[in-house]
């Protein structure tokens, strides 16, 4: 079989069917829930920076076979080039990094619970920062239910000493508003180049990956020690989590709009916090999920899902 010219459902622009799009979509949940369990593990032999290296590297790999296979040109309009790099910073290289040092001091699951404030922060930079959208009451309220959930989460009626889970926490925190300013940026600045769903998620990735492989000296020469289990970890993050699933999640936001979309963050917080308990048998604390069901209103709330439909006309 010619790979130029064989079928690759996974980066198709147009997602086809409902069907192949739910599909896709709930494929990227369940990966993307899985990386905090892969992160968990990858750090057991690997330094922060060397797994946010790792999955970079893996993913811009990952990104390149299929850009090859389908022959894509990448685009020649350095306006393009330089709002992809601001992306790769925001989008990939910091957060990876913040997530990765979170890590070693707060459980999967909870990193996982902490990701679902994404469509908060994105709403918070839509309307405060960039000014592209017009904040309603109703996204006010949502905004704030969800500090309301974070405070929980964080519980400060335990004391607050600031040892490194809360620096963590916060660290986090920072790695979500880093995804929320990107959101807005792609929206306001890359939402009609005409690139398709794979180069953008192969530019956004192997801009980050050729960033930190410059950063190699400063980043990564340190002792690792690899078995299985942090090997295959570390590959299924980055060729998966990092590579493959941008390219789901781009159809879904192609196919259903980016609200829509965005839901995914339902998923990963059930993954994230399920594989933590099941299989690094990690343990929740009441105000976690308690949190985490706030946090979830102030998402419906910010995204305008708890709108009371309207009435039908009576007809007279």
């Amino acid at each position: 079989m010619n790979t130029a010219t064989a079928p690759l459902p996974v980066v198709r622009d147009r997602a086809g069917s409902n069907a192949s799009v739910a599909i896709q979509f709930t494929l990227a949940g369940l990966v993307w829930g899985s990386s905090f369990l892969f992160m968990k593990v990858a750090l057991t032999g690997l330094a922060p920076a060397q797994v946010a290296w790792s999955r970079l590297v893996l993913g811009a790999l990952a990104l390149g076979v299929f850009v090859l296979a389908r022959r894509e040109a990448l685009p020649r309009s350095i306006r393009i080039w330089g709002h992809m790099t601001v992306l790769a910073v925001s989008f990939c290289v910091v957060p990876f990094l913040l997530f990765s040092w979170a890590q070693q001091y707060v459980t999967s699951g909870l990193a996982s619970i902490y990701n679902a404030t994404t469509p908060i922060m994105t709403a918070v930079m839509a309307g405060l920062i960039f000014r592209v959208e017009k904040l309603t009451l109703t996204q006010i309220a949502g905004i704030l239910a969800g500090i309301l959930g974070v405070v929980v989460i964080i519980a400060p009626w335990q004391g607050l000493d600031f040892n490194q889970s809360i620096v963590a926490q916060i660290a986090i925190l920072g790695a979500t508003a880093c995804y929320g300013f990107s959101l807005t940026y792609m929206r306001r600045f890359v939402s009609n180049t005409g690139m398709s769903a794979l180069m953008f998620s192969f530019l956004n990735i192997g801009i980050a990956a050729a960033i930190m492989v410059l950063a190699t000296p400063v980043l990564v020469l340190s002792p690792v020690r690899l078995d299985f289990w942090v090997v295959g970890s570390i590959v299924l993050l980055g060729c998966l989590g990092t590579g493959v699933a941008y390219i789901w999640n781009q159809n879904a936001v192609r196919a259903w709009g980016p609200t829509r979309a965005s839901t995914v963050t339902y998923i990963t917080p059930l993954v994230g916090v399920a594989l933590g308990v099941l299989i690094l048998g990690e343990r929740l604390s009441w105000n976690e999920p308690v949190g985490a069901l706030v946090v979830f209103l102030g998402i419906l709330l910010a995204q305008n899902r708890l709108r009371p439909r309207p009435r039908p006309r009576a007809v007279t």
